[in-house]
C-alpha cells in the first residue's frame, strides 16, 4: 500500500532500478530501457552476476529467453576502450550472427560500443577493416571466423570474453572440430560462456575442454513450449499435405506464417506453388546465396511478406515478432526440433498457433514428441469447404462492419444509386469479393475421427518392422500431386 505522502515511481525508473542493482553501467541501463526491457529474465537474472563477477559459465537455456542480453549486458558494462576486440560471440549462422550483432549495439550504443557481424557472403577486405577500426565486439560464424584467424588477418586478436551461442546448433551442423581450433587461436587467460538449449554428452565434453570451473545454469524445464501457443496437428494422407496446407491457411486467414519443410526442394515448389494462389510467399533454405537469404528474411521482417516457406538450418536463430502461426508441412525430426520451431509464434505475450501435418507412418513420432514435450496438442479435422466458406463469411461482415466510410466511397456511391437499387449493389459487390476467395481443393482432405481412433490404437501396439518413420512408401512430394483453382482468403480479424 502507498502513503498518502508517497508518489508512486515511475515505471522506466523501476525498471532502471531492476537492472541497475546488476551493477550494470549507466549507458548500459539507458540502452535496455529505450530498447524496452520491462524486467530482467529469469536467465538475466541468474546469469549477469556471475558474468560481472568473471566466472566462466555453461548456461542451458532455450531460445527466445534472453540469453544475448543475459551475457551482452555484463559484458558490455565492462568493456575498456583500449582498443582492440574486447569481446568475442560465436553464433551457428550468418541470420543469428546478424541479429546478435544488432541487438548488441542496440543495448550498447550509449557506452559507445561498436558491433561487427562477420559471415561468410560477405566481403573479407571489408570485414576485416571493419574489425581492425576499433569494433570491440565481434559476432561471427565459425567457419569464416576460422578463416580469419589461419590468415593472420585479425591483428592482436585477444578477446577477454568468449561467448558460444547455441552450442547444440553449432554441433548439429557439424562445427565442432571448428569451435576446437578457433580455441587453439584464443588467449588462455579468458572469460568463456557457453549457452546451450540443450546439452548432449559433445556439448558437455566441450565445456570441459574450454571452461574452467564453469558456473552451471538450466532454465526452464528441458523440451517444453511455450503457454501461449495453440498447438494442433492433422493427420493427412502423404500426398495430401500441400492440399491440407493451402486449406489450412484459408481457413486460419493467419497474420505471418512459417512453414517449415525438410528440403530445399520442398521449399522452393509449395513458395511457387502459394504465389500462384494468390499468396505472398518466400522461400528460405540453404543453398541460397546471401543477398536472396537477406531479402526474403528482410521481407518477412518489413511484413512485405506474408508466409514465409524455411527449412530448419535456414530459419536457425530467426527472430521475427508478430508470427501467428507457424505449419510443419513435414514432422520435425525430434522433440527439441518442435520446440525450436513453434517458438517463433507465441512470443512477447502474444498468443501463436503451431500446427503440424503428420502422416500415418509418422503418428508414432508426434506422440513421442508430445509426451517429451507434455505439450498440450489437440487432433483435428482440417476443415471442409463449406467449413470455410462460413468462416470467410463471417470475417467478411465483420470486415464489412469495420471498415470506415470515406468521401470517395460516398461519392460513387451517389452516382450508382441513379442507376442500380442498393441490394442489386450490394449483391454484385460481394460477388466480385467472393469470387476471389474460392475455396481450393477437395472437399475432404485428411483422416476421419473414426479412422484416427484405429490409427491411435494400433500406435499403442508394438511397431511394425518399417513403420518408425521411414519413407514407407509415400509419394515423395511434387507441384502436380494436387489439383485445385482458388485464390487466398480474407485476412483474419484480431
Amino acid at each position: 500500500m502507498t502513503h498518502p505522502d508517497q508518489q508512486p515511481v515511475p515505471a522506466e525508473e523501476t525498471i532502471a532500478c531492476e537492472f541497475e542493482s546488476f551493477g550494470l553501467s549507466a549507458d548500459i541501463v539507458r540502452g535496455l530501457k529505450e530498447a524496452g526491457f520491462k524486467k530482467p529474465s529469469p536467465i538475466q537474472e541468474q546469469a549477469i552476476p556471475f558474468v560481472l563477477a568473471g566466472k566462466d559459465m555453461i548456461a542451458q537455456a532455450q531460445t527466445g529467453t534472453g540469453k544475448t542480453a543475459a551475457f551482452g549486458l555484463p559484458v558490455m558494462s565492462q568493456i575498456t576502450q583500449n582498443g582492440g576486440v574486447e569481446v568475442l560471440v560465436v553464433t551457428p549462422t550468418r541470420e543469428l550472427a546478424s541479429q546478435v550483432s544488432t541487438e548488441l549495439f542496440r543495448l550498447g550504443k550509449y557506452a559507445g560500443v561498436k558491433t561487427v557481424a562477420v559471415y561468410g557472403g560477405q566481403s573479407i577486405t571489408r570485414q576485416v577493416d571493419l574489425v581492425n577500426k576499433g569494433a570491440q565486439v565481434l559476432v561471427a560464424t565459425p567457419g569464416r571466423l576460422l578463416d580469419h584467424l589461419r590468415s593472420g588477418r585479425l591483428k592482436g586478436f585477444a578477446p577477454k570474453v568468449v561467448v558460444l551461442d547455441e552450442a547444440d546448433e553449432m554441433l548439429d551442423m557439424g562445427f565442432l572440430e571448428d569451435i576446437e581450433a578457433i580455441f587453439e587461436f584464443l588467449p588462455k587467460k579468458r572469460q568463456t560462456l557457453l549457452f546451450s538449449a540443450t546439452m548432449p554428452k559433445a556439448i558437455s565434453r566441450l565445456g570441459e575442454k574450454i571452461l574452467n570451473q564453469p558456473v552451471h545454469l538450466k532454465i526452464t524445464s528441458g523440451a517444453t513450449t511455450g503457454v501461449d501457443i495453440e498447438q494442433r496437428y492433422y493427420v493427412i494422407a502423404e500426398h495430401e499435405r500441400t492440399d491440407a496446407t493451402v486449406r489450412l491457411l484459408e481457413s486460419e486467414g493467419p497474420d505471418r506464417t512459417i512453414i517449415f519443410c525438410r528440403t530445399k526442394r520442398e521449399t522452393e515448389a509449395l513458395s511457387n506453388e502459394l504465389i500462384s494462389l494468390g499468396y505472398v510467399a518466400r522461400a528460405l533454405h540453404g543453398d541460397m546465396d546471401q543477398k536472396s537469404r537477406e531479402r526474403s528474411i528482410g521481407a518477412f521482417k518489413n511484413a512485405e511478406v506474408e508466409i514465409l516457406v524455411a527449412t530448419d538450418v535456414a530459419a536457425r536463430g530467426l527472430d521475427v515478432t508478430g508470427v501467428s502461426h507457424v505449419i510443419n508441412y513435414h514432422m520435425p525430426f525430434d522433440a527439441e526440433s518442435y520446440v525450436h520451431r513453434i517458438g517463433r509464434t507465441g512470443r512477447a505475450g502474444k498468443k501463436g498457433v503451431a500446427i503440424t501435418l503428420v502422416s500415418p507412418f509418422e503418428f508414432r513420432s508426434i506422440k513421442r514428441i508430445q509426451e517429451v514435450t507434455g505439450a498440450p496438442m489437440v487432433v483435428d479435422q482440417v476443415p471442409s469447404i463449406k467449413d470455410v466458406e462460413t468462416l470467410q463469411d463471417q470475417r467478411l461482415v465483420q470486415s464489412i462492419l469495420e471498415s470506415k466510410v470515406t468521401a470517395g466511397a460516398q461519392r460513387v456511391l451517389a452516382r450508382m444509386e441513379q442507376e442500380i437499387e442498393l441490394k442489386a449493389l450490394a449483391t454484385k459487390l460481394l460477388s466480385m469479393i467472393m469470387e476471389k476467395t474460392l475455396v481450393s481443393g477437395p472437399d475432404q482432405i485428411g483422416m476421419r475421427p473414426v479412422e484416427i481412433e484405429r490409427l491411435e490404437k494400433r500406435s499403442q501396439g508394438p511397431a511394425r518392422p518399417g513403420s518408425g518413420g521411414g519413407s514407407g512408401g509415400r509419394r515423395p512430394f511434387k507441384p502436380g500431386n494436387f489439383h485445385r483453382a482458388g485464390k487466398k482468403p480474407y485476412p483474419a480479424k484480431h
